[in-house]
């Protein structure tokens, strides 16, 4: 095994043919691999059993090439998610992804102890749905207020899956670890105080996204919205477009 930086990540990189298994049999499956980010900053990190690391905190896209089951939900193509597996490092190649409710996830459950479960997947929904911007996902250049968001974004992400819950929303503070022992979260170099307005507009009362979490058991699992039906009909759409104009 050696260690490879890329950008401000550090990534284990295993030498050779590595076997990874899934879930036994699982029948909801995404293939795809890591094809750059979208809107990002450098973050530093306490949390998932690292203290002061410097990661990319923001959009991470992906090449979807087949799937199954629920994996079949997404057309192939690009798919941006964002990081909810701290324990692990991101895969640098072609790699199966289970697809699971977020509650179940992140796995291997053993950092957390188990899965995150509803209350916490709740909390997920609600912030993506009102909080989430498309543009951050995607090619081509991004603004600052861009990368500033999905870096906040992608902070509080990783407090609601590392931190205990609290009583209320208005205790979340992505700048300050809450939680005893190992568990928990805090990070620098990043606009906080936007990531703690919106943890803390979290009520509950909210639109919540449909997510689903992309998860390989030996790298990092990722957070994915699933696409409505009519935007998956116009992709589809477009690649028919582009196929009878290439017969044309």
């Amino acid at each position: 095994m050696r260690s490879v930086r890329t950008g401000a990540i550090i990534c284990m990189v295993l030498m050779g043919t590595a076997v990874c298994p899934l879930q036994a049999n699982p029948v909801d499956i995404v293939e795809m691999e890591h094809d750059g980010f979208g809107a990002k900053g450098v973050i530093t990190i306490w949390g998932g059993g690292h203290s002061g690391l410097s990661v990319y905190g923001g959009a991470y896209m992906f090449e979807k090439t087949g799937g199954a089951g629920e994996g079949e939900l997404w057309p192939d193509g690009p798919i941006g998610g964002f990081c909810m597996d701290l324990a692990q490092w991101l895969g640098s190649s072609s790699l199966t992804y289970e697809v699971l409710k977020p509650e179940e996830g992140p796995r291997p459950t053993t950092f957390l102890g188990g899965p995150m479960g509803e209350d916490k997947a709740d909390y997920l929904r609600e912030l993506w749905g009102r909080f989430f911007d498309p543009s951050w996902v995607g090619g081509g250049s991004f603004t600052s207020e861009q990368n500033n968001q999905a870096e906040a974004f992608a902070a509080a992400v990783w407090e609601i899956i590392y931190e205990d819950l609290p009583a209320s929303a208005s205790a979340w503070d992505v700048s300050s670890d809450g939680s005893a022992g190992d568990l928990g979260f805090r990070a620098t170099n990043l606009d906080s105080a936007t990531a703690n307005a919106w943890l803390h507009a979290l009520d509950g009362t909210g639109p919540k996204a449909n997510l689903r979490g992309l998860s390989n058991n030996c790298k990092q699992d990722f957070l994915v919205e699933v696409p409505e039906p009519a935007t998956v009909a116009l992709l589809g759409l477009g690649t028919l477009i582009l196929f009878y104009r290439r017969r044309g």
